[in-house]
């Protein structure tokens, strides 16, 4: 039997996912993004980069726009409230000063009190992680406090805004875990299904609904998305 607790979402109110490309958030997250903004919880997502590069056939200019049209319908599957998708590049991220402060001004812009990331250590989903993912769950993590500070980016007229917990998605050392029942299972299904020409690309790549409801089985049975959670940050 499971022995990790479930999250407590009382006090969450806003949440803000950030994550590096299109349909990062679709592996698993999603399904509980679902169950969140079915309960009123505003959700909004801050993708660091336009997913230009992730289709071998397609040139960026060509790619970034699909890639942007899939993940709209994935969020609007979900209802998520605000899609930014911001402009580095993608399969080039790097850790800057400049990326800490791009996602240091959409917190303080948003003001949410949990920042979502996903799994970012360099061993994940059995193998070496992608190096854009890496760097923006460590800038993200930066970002978090860079926005509560009053010294830091003065330049962009914000005032400064504090997240109260940030909750790292898929972790491989979970402290919780959200359950989610079937309906909210099969939209999480649905919303990584939306990137359908970039899973077209990759016919090797197992389809939605026969993965995500195995990534959310637990032991005792029920179905969850895990988190390591940092409460306060």
């Amino acid at each position: 039997m499971s022995t990790i607790p479930d999250l407590d979402t009382s006090n969450i109110h806003r949440v803000l996912v950030v994550v590096a490309h299109p349909d990062d958030a679709e592996y698993g997250l999603s399904a509980a993004v679902s169950l969140w903004t079915d309960t009123n919880i505003t959700v909004d997502y801050l993708l660091l980069t336009k997913g230009e590069a992730g289709i071998r056939h397609l040139p960026p200019e060509k790619c970034a726009p699909i890639r942007r049209q899939e993940q709209q319908a994935a969020c609007d599957t979900v209802g998520v409230q605000d899609l930014t998708m911001l402009n580095f590049p993608d399969g080039q991220l790097v850790y800057s000063l400049e990326l800490r402060k791009a996602i240091a001004k959409h917190i303080r812009q948003r003001k949410p009190d949990t920042v979502i990331i996903a799994n970012f250590d360099v061993e994940a989903y059995g193998s070496y992680n992608q190096a854009d993912h890496r760097v923006a769950g460590l800038a993200t993590i930066d970002a978090v406090r860079d926005a509560d500070n009053p010294w830091l980016f003065t330049d962009l007229g914000l005032a400064t805004h504090k997240a109260t917990r940030m909750l790292v998605a898929n972790s491989a050392e979970p402290t919780h875990r959200q359950t989610v029942d079937e309906a909210h299972v099969a939209k999480g299904i649905k919303s990584l299904a939306c990137h359908k020409v970039y899973f077209e690309a990759l016919p090797d790549h197992p389809a939605a609904e026969e993965f995500i409801p195995m990534m959310l089985q637990q032991d005792d049975g029920a179905k969850a998305v895990l988190f390591r959670v940092f409460d306060p940050v």
